[in-house]
């Protein structure tokens, strides 16, 4: 028995010298391990290393490592407005909105109004990006992201005719990369709106896979100016682009070739980025496409053989080839504002109207947004915007913070244009067929038509949620994998066995620890877990759950990369459902320091309770989804019984709390005015939601007077008189003396507000299509 003993502590002391000591650990088992790992590691192109080694890890890397830093969280500054960026909030981004009619946008001219363009431009808002030493606003990434979102409260066309240019495109990629003498010539131009520049990305042939542009230059030599000089000549068929058909300065996206070594020996030079003036001889551009019923400009580019010197490369012809990097490196910014800012608005707009409509309108002799049905959509409507508030704001402020952040990028566009898809929906069907019926009248047709916009550009949705999210994320904030991944890779094979031994040890290490974690928080239902910051304590459960998923969450990202090897970038269902496991955690995060920094405001909580129950609901359901998929069963077992040893716990929101949230809705108040901060509300009642905030505070005046006419009914005072009826009731009693004159004035005038709201437009029997018939012929498909 004492040889057993000692024979085991023999083994136990040899394995931890083995283990412990870096030279033979080295020696015995890394080395195996390296080479067998970068035998079966698939190559990298360079267009993948560097969309993995572009932007930064911010917050979606604590949560990553299963051991989050909440004091780390809460100590990031709340994004702020200057009082510059204030001023131009409340001012001229108000104007903006005065000035347009979406209506008259939308169905009329199919355009925004010239004196609209015009002031855009002479305001700066085309060049809020830029510094100010170029003539720019040198806006931070926080109001562009605030004032975004309130022109999208308005028309979209006014919103992503801002949005771009301050967005992904010329002006970015000039401040970035470009050469002086770039700079100094376009961005004083840019900031004007002297220039409207369009970036052209996107082909028919390689949407979503866009490293795979088949717009291709070749450098030769060619007449420019008058004198013999190398340039290249450029063909490209590009769609989708936003504002190209307005554009006087294309930014370009291709391949650029040398085949006669005129730069040096390579001849693949890879993807380049120029920019181009839209009358350069060859450049062919103005027509449209026809976006659902959008009018910001959208349309084809083409171009056959285009000469163009090499000074026209962002960056000079030291940049040829580095295109991909560069849109890489941008496009974590632009992504991060644009498309969650506006669809944050469009759904601000949504809580603001309908829960306002469901107030004024009435069937039954009740307020629509009283019944249960309408409550439980009012609970999502509100439930959503608060999030997705909370997440736009986030990500918005970690911009300015220095952060690039790529993975988060990809999160808040995916997640806030979904639940924006969600809470138009909803909207949809508590205002009925008032939201069917186009016309001026109505204020949620267009929004409920566009949705798809936003899900499908910038990244489809798909494509970001099956492959991006955690494809990326699962590489890029892995503590451990890209360093091993580098390591394996690396030409020096010495110094990648020392890289790599490091990192793989310590992913050992990670993994041993977050099982451990994992066990014991879901024992114990993480009720012991520390929260190591001042929280609410109404919101403390929230961040143990997310410690205790977040180290859980670590482990079967580790235990599926295991087991799936290469081949779970290809189970793209399984990669999709670990990235919604971060992204619930992300935008839960966010929900919870929104909460914190607004002051836990204790009439704000049902919001935020409601959006942190239905997202960690969701969180379990992608667990429950990853789990129940791992193709070895044994594995997913042992996990399941491990991260949830006591069953599933998280549950739906309570029908109370989201009738609580469904209250502060259809409730003029702080709360409701907090969560629709920004929108731009029309003062007069010719306006639809202008119509809508007259007719709530009409109604929450009439309400009084009402009970009292029902009291009437009730003892059968109104009996026998043909004017009480659900119209006319308050005629009758006006008629026996039963209310005031003053009482029946609040009543006449609300019912007067009321019908302006309900009411839908109409239109003549033709619709007007003899004035709008294009012949055939001038019909063009792109």
């Amino acid at each position: 028995m004492n040889a057993v003993i000692l024979g085991l502590a023999v083994i136990v002391l040899l394995a931890a010298v083995a283990v412990g000591v870096r030279p033979i650990r080295r020696a015995l088992l890394s080395a195996p391990i390296f080479n067998l790992y970068s035998k079966v590691l698939p190559q990298m192109s360079d267009t993948e290393r560097d969309a993995l080694e572009a932007g930064t890890v911010w917050w979606e890397g604590e949560l990553f490592r299963g051991r989050p830093d909440w004091s780390r969280l809460l100590a990031y500054p709340r994004p702020r407005l200057t009082e510059e960026e204030q001023h131009f909030l409340d001012n001229q981004a108000e104007e903006a909105c005065r000035m347009v009619d979406d209506w008259n946008v939308t169905q009329e001219r199919y355009d925004l109004p010239a004196d609209v363009w015009n002031y855009l431009k002479a305001q700066g808002f085309l060049g809020m990006i830029i510094p100010k030493e170029y003539g720019g606003l040198a806006f931070s990434a926080y109001a562009h992201s605030e004032i975004v979102t309130k022109l999208s409260t308005r028309s979209s066309a006014l919103a992503v005719s801002v949005m771009v240019p301050n967005s992904l495109g010329p002006a970015e990629l000039l401040l970035h990369y470009g050469t002086d003498e770039q700079k100094k010539h376009y961005l004083p131009r840019l900031a004007r709106g002297e220039e409207v520049p369009a970036f052209a990305l996107t082909s028919p042939w390689a949407g979503s896979d866009a490293a795979a542009i088949p717009d291709s230059g070749i450098v030769c030599k060619g007449e420019w100016q008058g004198r013999e000089v190398i340039g290249m000549k450029v063909t490209w068929d590009k769609r989708y682009i936003t504002l190209a058909p307005v554009c006087t300065l294309l930014g370009l996206a291709f391949r650029l070739y040398d085949p006669d070594g005129l730069l040096g020996g390579k001849k693949d030079l890879g993807i380049t980025c120029a920019l181009v003036p839209h009358d350069h001889p060859g450049v062919d551009t103005g027509r449209r496409h026809f976006p659902l019923n959008a009018m910001f400009m959208n349309g084809p580019t083409r171009g056959t053989d285009v000469f163009m010197p090499l000074d026209f490369i962002i960056g000079g012809p030291a940049m040829a080839g580095q295109g991909w990097r560069m849109l890489m490196e941008c496009l974590a910014a632009g992504r991060s504002i644009s498309l969650p800012s506006s669809n944050t608005g469009m759904s601000k707009l949504t809580a603001r109207a309908v829960g306002g409509y469901a107030r004024v309108r009435s069937q039954f002799r009740t307020p629509v947004g009283k019944f249960e049905g309408v409550e439980e959509a009012l609970a999502r409507i509100g439930g959503h915007t608060y999030m997705m508030d909370a997440a736009r704001s986030m990500t918005a402020g970690a911009v300015d913070l220095g952060e690039k952040p790529s993975v988060v990028s990809a999160i808040v566009k995916y997640h806030v244009t979904e639940r924006a898809r969600q809470v138009v929906n909803d909207g949809m069907d508590v205002i009925g067929g008032k939201g069917i019926c186009l016309g001026p009248s109505n204020f949620l047709g267009r929004a409920y038509q566009q949705i798809p916009i936003g899900i499908t550009v910038e990244g489809a949705n798909i494509l970001t949620r099956s492959l991006i999210i955690f494809g990326q994320g699962a590489i890029r904030c892995h503590p451990y994998v890209l360093a091993e991944m580098q390591a394996a890779q690396s030409p020096d094979r010495r110094q990648g066995l020392a890289d790599f031994d490091q990192a793989f040890w310590g992913h050992a290490a990670f993994v041993v620890k977050n099982a451990l974690r994992t066990a014991g928080t879901a024992l114990t239902g993480a009720r012991h877990v520390g929260v190591n910051a001042d929280v609410a304590p109404d919101m403390k459960r929230y961040y143990q759950l997310l410690s205790r998923y977040s180290a859980a969450f670590a482990l079967l990202a580790d235990t599926a990369m295991l087991v799936l090897g290469g081949s779970l970038k290809r189970r793209e269902r399984l990669s999709a459902r670990l990235g919604d496991i971060l992204s619930q955690m992300y935008l839960v995060s966010a929900t919870l320091k929104r909460f914190e920094d607004e002051g836990r405001q204790a009439a704000d909580a049902p919001l935020a309770h409601w959006s942190i129950q239905d997202a960690l609901f969701k969180l379990q359901q992608a667990f429950d989804g990853v789990l129940e998929n791992l193709p070895n069963r044994a594995v997913a077992w042992s996990l399941a019984r491990l991260i949830f040893p006591w069953g599933r716990r998280q549950a739906l929101p309570s029908d109370q709390l989201g009738q609580d949230v469904a209250r502060l809705l259809i409730h003029p108040g702080a709360t409701r005015d907090r969560l629709t901060a920004g929108c731009h509300l029309p003062a007069t009642e010719q306006e639809p939601v202008g119509a809508i905030e007259q007719a709530l505070a009409a109604t929450l005046e009439a309400e009084p007077i009402e009970a009292k006419i029902r009291e009437l009914e009730k003892r059968g005072a109104l009996d026998g008189n043909p004017q009480a009826n659900v119209r006319d009731i308050a005629d009758a009693a006006f008629a026996i003396g039963a209310i005031t004159a003053e009482e029946y004035a609040v009543v006449k005038r609300r019912n007067r507000l009321r019908d302006t709201v309900v009411k839908v437009d109409d239109f003549a029997f033709d619709f007007g299509a003899q004035d709008h018939i294009e012949p055939a012929a001038e019909r063009k498909v792109a």
